[in-house]
């Protein structure tokens, strides 16, 4: 589950909000880049505008915010809320598996689709996290999520056959790792094209040869910041914080700090934002992603057993272990996004000895400790108002 935060210098007073970054002179998506220049194209004699000022509205099924400030930038505050909501729409009708005409939704359910930039974009990200945790952030893993009723639909209890079958039918092992290579020559994509050649061909659709189906819930809000972000920068934007339900930062608050955030104590049930906080954390200077995962908003009891939501895409079951909840902080919002859930997955002992073997990336790793929260913090991530343990 993702997490939102308390930001505590939001103005005019406290606010509950919450891939490599794609700035206008990386790796924009075309359609990003067409929307920056069109902007500009319309709006080149509009007169720079100083301040901060926060926009507002509903994406991929809650609120998002972005407050930014003005300074040097010689767009209306209007234009950039068109233009940042024209960017939500397009994610929402390309990677949304809650839209069911978006373009997941229908390559999900089996039917051809014309494949835009930001589903080839993502596909490409998915896989290399996939590769990068050795198989345990798997956006193919969509039938396991839906079997145990996180994914788009709601699921009845498995049975160990269910499991057992489910996971050979799913996963990125078995689907190609360019996205192009499937699409014909019309521009087309037929799900069972995505597999592999050796199961693509296979008519009789056996266990290893059903058409996949993608989630990309573990990066899609980081990777939304991300491409906001981006758009922001295009225009001059130098102080912002985007919340998408992820967070991407850069530049300093209103009151010229660092911007700061609330994570929320992982208790069961815990779902007021900022009603309960384990502690604020202060983002260092610089462009950074800031994501939460943990299992204590989105899990159920069966006969006595808590199911957590996070899903183990090798076991095919949800994970168990101490670790409640993770906040992972990297250059950007997608990767944050997709090791915060890969830290869920793994557990606390395999989390920590990842978080430092990664110099790029910090950590807060909350956990039971014999009936009592505890708290670890990587060397540089250090969380105020609350004891902190590094062992």
């Amino acid at each position: 589950m993702k997490n939102r935060y308390l930001c505590t210098n939001t103005l005019p007073s406290t606010r509950l909000i919450n891939h490599p970054i794609m700035h206008i002179n990386r790796n924009i998506p075309f359609v990003v880049k067409a929307a920056v220049v069109l902007l500009l194209l319309c709006c080149s004699s509009c007169a720079p505008r100083k301040g901060y000022v926060t926009i507002t509205g509903y994406a991929q099924g809650g609120t998002y915010a972005v407050k930014f400030n003005m300074d040097g930038v010689s767009q209306k505050p209007e234009e950039i809320r068109d233009s940042v909501e024209a960017i939500l729409h397009r994610i929402d009708f390309s990677l949304s598996g809650y839209n069911k005409n978006s373009l997941l939704s229908r390559f999900n359910a089996g039917e051809t689709v014309t494949p835009d930039s930001l589903f080839a974009d993502i596909y490409s990200h998915a896989y290399k996290f996939w590769e990068e945790t050795d198989g345990l952030v798997d956006a193919a893993a969509a039938p396991l999520f839906d079997l145990w009723g996180f994914g788009f639909r709601s699921g009845e209890m498995p049975s160990g056959e269910m499991v057992t079958r489910t996971v050979k039918e799913s996963g990125m092992k078995r689907l190609r790792a360019d996205i192009r290579s499937a699409v014909g020559e019309d521009g087309t994509l037929e799900p069972s094209d995505l597999l592999l050649d050796e199961l693509s061909g296979n008519a009789s659709l056996s266990e290893t040869a059903v058409a996949p189906k993608l989630n990309y819930n573990a990066i899609a809000q980081g990777y939304s910041c991300d491409l906001v972000a981006a758009y922001l920068y295009s225009l001059g934007v130098k102080d912002m914080m985007v919340d998408i339900g992820e967070i991407y930062c850069d530049g300093v608050n209103p009151s010229g700090q660092r911007w700061t955030i609330g994570i929320d104590r992982p208790v069961d049930g815990n779902n007021e934002l900022g009603a309960d906080i384990q502690g604020i954390f202060r983002v260092p200077a610089g462009p950074h992603g800031v994501v939460t995962s943990g299992n204590y908003r989105k899990f159920y009891v069966r006969d006595g057993r808590k199911y957590a939501h996070t899903i183990d895409p090798q076991t095919g079951y949800p994970v168990s272990h101490s670790l409640l909840s993770a906040t992972v902080l990297a250059s950007d919002a997608m990767t944050a996004d997709a090791y915060a859930t890969y830290c869920m997955v793994i557990g606390l002992d395999a989390a920590r000895a990842f978080i430092e073997s990664h110099p790029d990336l910090e950590a807060c790793l909350i956990y039971d400790d014999n009936g009592a929260f505890a708290t670890w913090c990587s060397s540089g991530f250090s969380l105020e108002t609350a004891a902190t343990s590094r062992r």
